[in-house]
């Protein structure tokens, strides 16, 4: 049975391995390339909850790097008579009932690959092509390393990886967190591009480690209305280059503005320690939140 001094003790440990797990990642992208898509194929991404997230992340390098059209779905959503070349599915649990389904509806009609952490489940009959990130697996319910590895991989195969990332990660695993940033009763995270995704993961992870009230948006979009949550004791939260005059807009609100000037992977990172922190704080375990399981498996 686990103790009070025993809360997040995992997901906290998984979150400090990720410099390691993302070096890992960088180096498996040159074997796997071939797996994950090849350019001028049309490519459907499709997760459930934070994979969702990193379909979406994934789809918008994809397509900034030029390699063809990509799009981001959950996967009851998807709407794959629309024509893929190939679908790519993340599941760490690879059980999730979703992705089972959807795989088996596409055997023999179109070419599948799927990222898992555990060759021991039904994800792997399902899917014509599987690629191991058992290396990345996590005992927490909430995702993290697997997730951001996951990224990590596609990145390096799109040839996006900036010099110094995972030493910039390493230093984010260690870095002070304000204290007033755990405390905040309510969270807004913002992107731009591929960092829509990293904001939509982060509002997502504080939900889950600590049942705290959190939001994602377009950073444009923000002052199309849900500035209107703004005030003192609440943070926005920028993951990439803010938008002209955003900042005084929410200075003028009493809310806190947090712009690290950071690589949006990187900045998640420190998100992900926010939110477990804050979970702690509550008197919460990040490890096993309230009404959640490591994976939706459907009778």
């Amino acid at each position: 049975m686990s103790t009070a001094s025993d809360a997040g003790q995992h997901v906290t440990a998984e979150i400090a391995s990720q410099p390691e797990t993302w070096a890992r990642g960088i180096e498996l992208a040159g074997r796997v390339a071939g797996q994950l898509g090849k350019p001028g194929e049309r490519i459907a991404f499709v997760g459930c909850g934070t994979s969702w997230f990193v379909s979406q992340v994934i789809a918008s390098w994809r397509e900034s790097a030029g390699l063809g059209e990509s799009d981001a779905f959950t996967a009851t959503e998807a709407p794959l008579e629309r024509g893929y070349d190939r679908v790519v599915t993340i599941t760490r649990s690879g059980t999730t009932t979703e992705i089972i389904e959807l795989l088996n509806g596409l055997r023999g009609k179109t070419p599948t690959v799927s990222l898992t952490a555990d060759l021991s489940t039904p994800v792997v009959d399902a899917a014509d092509e599987i690629v191991d990130l058992s290396f990345a697996d996590e005992r927490s319910v909430v995702q993290t390393r697997f997730a951001t590895t996951a990224m990590m991989l596609f990145r390096q195969a799109y040839g996006l990886v900036p010099d110094g990332i995972v030493e910039a990660c390493s230093e984010a695993t260690t870095a002070e967190l304000p204290p007033a940033h755990a405390a905040a009763e309510q969270v807004s995270f913002l992107g731009a591009g591929w960092t829509i995704g990293i904001a939509n993961e982060a509002a997502l992870k504080f939900r889950e480690t600590s049942s705290s009230w959190a939001e994602a948006y377009s950073a444009m979009e923000y002052r199309h209305g849900p500035i209107s949550v703004a005030q003192p004791g609440r943070l926005t939260w920028m993951f990439g280059k803010a938008p002209q005059g955003l900042a005084d807009q929410v200075a003028a609100t009493g809310a806190e503005f947090v712009d690290h000037d950071l690589d949006g992977m990187v900045d998640l990172v420190l998100a992900q320690r926010v939110a477990v922190a804050r979970a702690l704080q509550l008197g919460g375990d990040p490890d096993t939140p309230r009404n959640l399981t490591r994976s939706v498996v459907l009778s």
